[in-house]
């Protein structure tokens, strides 16, 4: 069904335009990412690539973080500075409050603001890092170890940040897809070969006959189980509640009544994101600290609790998945705004009378989506890292999960845009008939 959609869209030279316009600033963005950021050491990462946080930068960063590139931060800052915008704008900062409700106006205000702050981000965040490494790192990754040396590698990786973001804008732009996460997907898409790779290096290299066919049936079986659970994951997220709602005043021929849709999993991809970096970024810090004091046994044992190899590291990430759900579904359906809104356009829910009673109702209907996302969510992400310690695959697949939500997420939200180009050029030339 895709590649028939694509194959017809490529027909429509403004698509064509478009998708090859994407596929040059993701050339673009892949170059960048193989230009080391002058005064490092990048082969001293090599240390670290069991590193969870590491493998968790690479993730968001679009896999730049591995050649600690110049683009090594990628959007990350950007997608921190947004969502922390969106939690201000909750009736905390009334500024942003007041901006969220001016239409585009405000909307261009809130995104300066964004970028403000994610510029602030990048810089702390790059220098943090940079400092982070270069003590866990066995080899030095900062030959040179000065202020002059952390303030030039902080400055560029932070511009490298704000060019990550400006090419993910003219992708929005100009482009085909969501620019941030087309950003991301190209990463993860890049990174595919190496997980095969080391998939293929632990059950298959320096193996006897006997476990080779044990091995191939392996193979299958994770080929199987691949294409199931991305069966899966793209029907729940491509799943809606339907809320039934009725107009009060109607135009003449309008439809007199309609329909509220709520995604099943209405968080998407972002808890397990925000999961993930707050297990690493304290298995990071605890290890640091484990590093020069060996002799603490009681630091050892608090590490587990964050390492996501371990039962009780998993439970403690299904737990931060779980809490994330049920914060961000709100951050992204805010029930007094829905039913103050459907309060304006003279439409109510079967049942239930506007005001307080549909924010209630929508709120309870929410808890129990997110009830639902959230065992999605934590099925999805946990379900790599027990196949990993299951049949001991490297630690690069434990990432599976995240990646593979990132990946059906963007193709769904590029499929359906493929057919809103092909929908217009229909009424397009319908209106010139």
């Amino acid at each position: 069904m895709f590649f028939k959609l694509l194959i017809e869209a490529l027909k429509v030279k403004q698509v064509r335009s478009k998708i090859l316009f994407t596929i040059f600033i993701i050339l673009v963005f892949r170059i960048g990412t193989h230009i080391t950021v002058p005064g490092v050491n990048a082969a001293a990462l090599g240390a670290l690539s069991e590193l969870s946080f590491l493998n968790m930068l690479s993730l968001v960063s679009g896999n730049a973080m591995q050649n600690f590139s110049i683009f090594a931060l990628g959007v990350s800052p950007y997608i921190t500075a947004s969502i922390f915008v969106q939690l201000l704008q909750m009736d905390i900062y009334p500024k942003f409050v007041e901006w969220g409700k001016q239409g585009e106006v405000g909307r261009r205000k809130l995104n300066q603001a964004t970028r403000w702050i994610s510029l602030f981000l990048a810089f702390a965040q790059s220098i943090g890092i940079t400092g982070g490494f270069e003590a866990l790192a066995s080899a030095k990754l900062v030959p040179n170890p000065n202020w002059q040396t952390y303030l030039m590698i902080g400055t560029i990786m932070t511009a490298g940040s704000m060019i990550v973001v400006w090419l993910g804008e003219q992708i929005s732009d100009k482009g085909y897809g969501n620019g941030v996460s087309m950003i991301i997907f190209a990463g993860i898409i890049s990174s595919l070969p190496n997980m095969m790779h080391s998939i293929y290096e632990d059950k298959f290299v320096n193996i006897s006959s006997d476990r080779l066919v044990s091995s191939i049936i392996f193979v299958v079986i994770l080929i199987f189980a691949v294409l199931a659970i991305v069966m899966f994951t793209t029907f729940v997220q491509q799943a809606e509640y339907k809320i039934p709602i009725q107009y009060t005043k109607l135009a003449q021929g309008a439809p007199s009544s309609s329909y509220l849709p709520l995604k099943v999993n209405p968080a998407g991809v972002i808890p397990v994101i925000f999961a993930s970096s707050i297990t690493a970024v304290p298995s990071a810090v605890i290890q640091f600290f484990s590093a020069r004091n060996q002799d603490i046994t009681w630091l050892s044992k608090l590490g587990n609790l964050f390492v996501t190899t371990t039962p009780a590291g998993m439970l403690v990430y299904l737990l931060f998945i779980i809490v994330f759900t049920f914060f961000y579904t709100f951050v992204q359906v805010n029930p007094e705004k829905t039913a103050e809104n459907l309060q304006k356009s003279a439409a109510y829910i079967h049942g239930v009378r506007p005001g307080r009673e549909t924010e209630a109702y929508l709120s309870k209907l929410l808890k129990h989506l997110s009830l639902v996302g959230a065992l999605f969510l934590g099925f999805v992400a946990i379900l790599p890292i027990l196949a990993q310690n299951a049949f001991g695959l490297s630690n690069a697949v434990a990432l599976g999960g995240t990646s593979l939500l990132i990946i059906i997420s963007t193709a769904i939200e590029g499929i359906k845009q493929l057919e809103g180009y092909l929908l217009k050029r229909k009424y397009t030339g319908f209106m010139n008939k």
